[in-house]
């Protein structure tokens, strides 16, 4: 799973929501179906928390000096 991407997991990931939710499967099938899911969703926290990562190295401070900072994010004027 390690190779595979950010993207085609989390679509991955919505199918299996999208099954789990009409309840159409088998009970082993859906216990089945729950662990790729689990899988998944801790392969997407993974990527997300590298993807953290390297913003904060990226980010400069008020003398433009790159060093890490914690990324917050506000959205533009949503109300």
């Amino acid at each position: 799973m390690t190779d595979l991407k950010f993207e085609d997991a989390l679509a991955r990931l919505e199918q299996i929501v999208g099954q789990l939710e009409a309840g159409n499967l088998p009970l082993e099938e859906s216990l089945k179906v729950f662990e790729e899911g689990i899988a998944l969703a801790r392969h997407c926290a993974k990527y997300l928390e590298g993807a953290e990562k390297r913003i904060e190295i990226l980010a400069r401070d008020e003398q433009g000096a790159l060093g890490a900072q914690p990324f917050t994010w506000e959205p533009d004027g949503e109300a």
